[in-house]
């Protein structure tokens, strides 16, 4: 049988007569779509100003003149009407260099009240920049038993506690508001191992490793995706491992909990069957280690998860070049899914996606909305919902092999924005949680800054010739 061949029939499901299709690109659902519309609408005697029929988007000379004059009754803007302004102002503009290394860069991402900035790079550095004074360097961080390079980092929610993870099983914590800038481990500052295993062999060569780390929003724990097919749970206050969940059947490469209660858990994996993502209640494992649900829909392996701060929508990068949004309530509740073989010959680190593929659908396929365009290759490609304080999480957007980063619109599927000027795979990217900013870091070494057109910023950056690969 042909690679192609036997490729087709996973995704279109000969063996039971399972139905397919072409992806359908864009969301279809009905309740996200009026969910974004009334998050980002504002309200309607804003936008009736001057007596015309109500065009949408309101201009913000209409929207401010509504404002002083009142009309809609608060006497000041509502967040759906900072939003609906704000979130025309991509930061597409620039960019401007914020850090250039030796190098490879690998993690951005601001704190959640947008003072601190972390980049992770692959030899052992991480710098944490301080946004409000000019981004300077507030620590720079030199990591401890590094393998290859940093694979996560994630701020505690009241920014005191930096944790970074590399490959191997041992995670570290720095202490971010003392005094010592240059914080080098275990010499000018502790930093706190976190062990995630008690198998010895596990610290002697490169058979386990962390390839994402996320604080809860209390603080209190920490949840680790990990290369032996497992989640783990650690508590912070009892300084050991809680919980540790055999999740799937390869590398986890992504996980986060759902919302600010910390009870549900999401996970995507290198399974070596079709892809799924599985939903983890932290609540039932007292009574059974199973997971709550699974989706499946992915045809590759999944690189990053990201949340909507719900408990019921997120999305996921995959290695089938495609996002999804996917919503919790659709899941199946069959968590012996079997599915079938996966395309063995194709590996995304030194290979191009097969062009015969690239528009297939997953038979089973239960999310609500697919988004193409970018390129996950190489690396574990992250993406993100944009702020929900400034754009009411109305776009997705992406890193990319290709050097650029994507921006996509949540409800129609359209690419709103390309950011194209690095010179090497952009593996993370984030967006200010409160101005139209977004930083992007790229195995250039470089870290770069894109604001909005109109901002009083204009560089002229210096283009160089791309790095042949």
């Amino acid at each position: 049988m042909s690679r192609y061949r036997r490729y087709n029939d996973i995704c279109v499901g000969k063996e039971d007569g399972g139905s397919h299709g072409d992806v359908v690109l864009g969301c279809h659902d009905a309740e996200i779509a009026q969910l974004s519309k009334i998050t980002s609408s504002p309200h309607e005697r804003l936008s009736k100003v001057v007596p015309c029929k109500a065009r949408l988007p309101v201009s913000p000379v209409k929207m401010l003149a509504g404002r002083e004059c009142n009309y809609s009754g608060r006497g000041r803007f509502s967040l759906a009407d900072s939003c609906h302004i704000l979130s025309r102002y991509l930061p597409i503009n620039g960019p401007s260099d914020i850090d250039k290394m030796n190098s490879c860069a690998y993690v951005s991402q601001f704190s959640a009240d947008g003072s601190l900035f972390v980049a992770g790079f692959q030899e052992s550095h991480i710098r944490i920049y301080n946004v409000d004074h000019g981004w300077k360097v507030q620590k720079d961080i030199r990591a401890r038993s590094l393998r290859w390079t940093i694979t996560d980092t994630s701020l505690s929610p009241d920014c005191r506690l930096l944790a970074y993870s590399s490959i191997s099983p041992v995670v570290h914590i720095v202490d971010v508001g003392s005094a010592t800038k240059e914080s080098h481990a275990n010499i000018t500052e502790i930093h706190e191992g976190l062990e995630f295993s008690s198998n010895t062999d596990d610290y002697e060569d490169y058979s386990f490793g962390i390839f994402s780390v996320k604080f809860s929003t209390d603080g209190q724990d920490l949840v680790a995706a990990s290369s032996d097919e497992s989640i783990y749970v650690y508590d912070l206050e009892a300084k050991r491992v809680s919980l540790q969940i055999k999740a799937h059947k390869s590398d986890v490469n992504a996980v986060c909990f759902a919302d600010e209660t910390g009870h549900i858990i999401y996970s995507g994996s290198d399974d070596h069957l079709c892809k799924f993502i599985l939903v983890w209640d932290r609540r039932c494992f007292d009574t059974r280690e199973k997971p709550a649900g699974v989706l499946m829909g992915h045809l590759e392996g999944i690189t990053f998860i990201d949340t909507r701060g719900d408990g019921r929508y997120f999305i996921s990068n995959g290695k089938d070049q495609a996002i999804k949004l996917w919503d919790i309530r659709k899941m199946s509740s069959n968590v012996e899914y079997t599915s079938f073989r996966r395309y063995a010959e194709w590996d995304y680190r030194w290979m191009s996606y097969p062009g015969h593929v690239r528009n297939m659908r997953h038979r089973d396929d239960l999310s609500v909305a697919t988004y193409k365009g970018h390129t996950v290759l190489r690396t574990l490609i992250r993406c993100h919902f944009s702020p929900a304080n400034s754009t009411a999480q109305k776009y997705l957007y992406t890193g990319s092999a290709d050097s650029c980063v994507y921006i996509y619109d949540l409800v129609s599927g359209d690419q709103v924005a390309k950011l194209d000027f690095h010179e090497d795979t952009v593996r993370d990217c984030h967006w200010h949680p409160f101005y139209p900013m977004m930083v992007t870091s790229s195995w250039d070494g470089a870290i770069a800054r894109w604001e909005f057109p109109g901002s009083g910023y204009s560089p002229t950056p210096v283009r160089q010739s791309r790095r042949r690969r």
